[in-house]
């Protein structure tokens, strides 16, 4: 499943809300293990992220929880069935999207384009 501009953009608000300690994701265990947000949840996060608690949930739960942890699954079940001696390939086929990604933003960046081309 690819990642949204606007799951994108919540993930670096968020990446700076964990740095600064007003957020953190834990480990919650009532049956079924989740990842959950926790800390300072108030008025000041629905302003910095832009979007109700509710939403702010949704969005945490379905990157985390949803697409996250199923990546994983994913993996498990390709590795229970062909081993792990993909897995270097994969990850070296992943490390080069990544670049050429970053690259390309790059130079959109600097002609000034606006694409969404490469986001995942």
């Amino acid at each position: 499943m690819k990642l949204t501009e606007k799951d994108l953009e919540f993930l670096k608000r968020l990446k700076n809300l964990i740095g600064q300690e007003n957020l953190g994701i834990e480990l919650r265990e009532d049956g079924i293990k989740r990842l959950v947000l926790r800390r300072n949840y108030g008025s000041h996060i629905e302003s910095v992220f832009g979007m109700s608690r509710q939403g702010v949930r949704w969005r945490f739960n379905r990157l985390f929880n949803q697409i996250y942890v199923s990546s994983y699954v994913s993996i498990c079940w390709i590795e229970s069935n062909f081993g792990t001696e993909l897995r270097p390939k994969a990850m070296a086929i992943a490390k080069q999207h990544v670049e050429l990604r970053r690259k390309a933003n790059q130079t959109n960046a600097f002609w000034g384009l606006h694409t969404r081309q490469g986001r995942e």
